[in-house]
């Protein structure tokens, strides 16, 4: 193993070295998980889930491209490593993977 210069970029994880600080960002992974989801146009809110909002599995509704929801869901938790604002919300909406449907 040889050293080849200071970590600057690791598994899709940009890392920037300060004096005391070392920071973590996937800005370039979450830009391009929104584009390949299709969310890319989407207007940012404050709160990544509408509150109270109440979610069931016995629903009625058309189902969706569950692998598609699935590798947007993973592509979700590997997001939450560094923006832990968003892991309830991932959590939450990754009881549905079994069997999504739309409108939950």
């Amino acid at each position: 193993m040889s050293d080849l210069d200071t970590l600057s970029y690791y598994l899709g994880i940009k890392v920037r070295l300060g004096k005391e600080v070392l920071m973590l960002g996937k800005s370039a992974y979450a830009l391009k998980l929104l584009e390949w989801s299709g969310m890319a146009e989407c207007k940012p809110c404050m709160t990544p889930m509408e509150e109270r909002l109440k979610l069931t599995k016995a629903n009625t509704v058309t189902k969706v491209d569950a692998t598609l929801y699935q590798s947007i869901i993973g592509g979700l938790r590997y997001l939450v490593h560094t923006r832990s604002n968003i892991a309830f919300v991932v959590g939450y909406v990754s009881c549905f993977m079994e069997d999504p449907r739309e409108d939950h």
